[in-house]
């Protein structure tokens, strides 16, 4: 019998103990040995002899620098647990729209017998193998660890500027999200940005350059497809998936579908101004279409957070062609105040999130846009990303 190590105890190994019921859990936060509930052992981490473990399991957040991966000699990813037994798999991924582009391929292919899961919340391990197709969130982070498994259609969404603390740098972190087209097999599909058309596979390649490009490809009319911005990119990947397996295009379908909180979410206060909660904006690219969404209007931007290392002058430059004033909030709030006086873009330092919607309050008008789209992680000063848009909506709900 294998002996399986499997490192983090967190929701992605815990659902993997189904497979298998002998494995140990190795963990950074354990500073001593001790039964979990379930009546598995847990470790600390500085216990893994890799001579006792013949296959080793991470959770998907756990990176390569970490000394666990460091000892370890058979690291497989939860993924490859399935590579043998998983039943036609669309894996979706890129930098900004993964979760709603799977939700919205889930939504057109259930009544097809799919099922979600991955990196949208819900394990491998939890999903049915008898099920007629797994629609996959697929993380940067768990295609770096993916050696065996491949998917059988491959939806690339443009790869921007992020997580590069956890893969050392952009080359790193762009070879991880084209390593699933290098596997794929002849009948199989990828569709991917065209800055990538040369990636070498055996699978049918289809390369896009924008939402026009990709809808003329798959015969889709744009006009007929409620949503804008970044959501139409999104829908129109959904779309392809459901005609290259069903040849079909569900126009009215797609349109009923409801887009989760946090992403783009429009609010109004007491006097009828527009604000907007897009605080799952983590990275530059997700702030910079949010604000072409609104680049008609003259917007009052929340910046700030942990940027997890990024270079942020890509956002400056845009921003000095933005009609825009920024708020700077977060760990990062310093360096963005600089960064806005060396571009001479117009800027207030604030306190704290609280202290930004008071100040912008102050100066927003009934024509213009107030957006939180914070172009940083959320977890300086807040629980999560959806704690801290949580809040930005109660404040605004309690402005007079």
């Amino acid at each position: 019998m294998k002996r399986v190590s499997l490192f983090g105890h967190g929701k992605t190994t815990k659902a993997l103990t189904k497979l298998y019921p002998d494995a140990i859990f190795y963990d950074d936060k354990c500073t001593q040995t001790f039964i979990d509930d379930d009546g598995f052992e847990v470790r600390p981490a500085s216990r893994f002899n890799p001579e006792e473990s013949d296959i080793e399991i991470p959770s998907p957040g756990i990176p390569p620098c970490n000394e666990l991966i460091k000892k370890a000699k058979n690291v497989i990813s939860e993924y490859d647990c399935f590579a043998n037994n998983a039943p036609l798999s669309v894996w979706i991924s890129g930098t900004n729209g993964k979760t709603t582009t799977t939700q919205m391929t889930q939504y057109l292919l259930k009544d097809k017998g799919s099922q979600e899961g991955g990196n949208i919340g819900t394990p491998l391990a939890e999903l049915d193998i008898n099920a007629a197709m797994w629609i996959l969130e697929t993380s940067s982070f768990t295609i770096h660890y993916t050696n065996k498994a491949a998917p059988n259609i491959y939806i690339l969404l443009p790869i921007t500027p992020d997580h590069l603390s956890w893969h050392s740098n952009m080359d790193e972190y762009i070879k991880a999200k084209l390593k699933p087209v290098a596997k794929m097999r002849e009948g199989e599909v990828a569709i991917i940005p065209e800055a990538y058309k040369d990636v070498v596979t055996a699978a049918h390649l289809i390369t896009y350059k924008d939402e026009n490009d990709l809808a003329l490809r798959f015969g889709i009319d744009t006009n007929r497809v409620n949503f804008k911005g970044a959501f139409l990119m999104d829908a129109l990947l959904a779309m392809s998936v459901d005609k290259i397996l069903f040849d079909r295009v569900d126009y009215e379908k797609i349109n009923s579908f409801v887009i989760d909180p946090h992403r783009q979410e429009e609010l109004r206060d007491s006097k009828n101004r527009l604000w907007v909660n897009d605080t799952k904006a983590t990275n530059l690219d997700a702030t910079i279409v949010a604000l072409k969404r609104y680049k008609d209007s003259h917007v009052h931007l929340i910046l700030g957070g942990d940027d997890k290392g990024v270079d942020l002058n890509e956002l400056f430059v845009f921003l000095q062609n933005c009609d825009v004033k920024i708020y700077n909030i977060g760990s990062n709030k310093e360096k963005l105040s600089n960064l806005a006086q060396e571009y001479g873009i117009e800027f207030e330092l604030c306190k704290n999130l609280s202290d930004a919607i008071v100040r912008i309050d102050k100066n927003l008008k009934n024509d213009e846009v107030a957006l939180l789209s914070p172009a940083a992680a959320s977890l300086d000063e807040f629980k999560s990303y959806a704690h801290r848009g949580d809040q930005f909506k109660d404040a605004v709900k309690e402005l007079k």
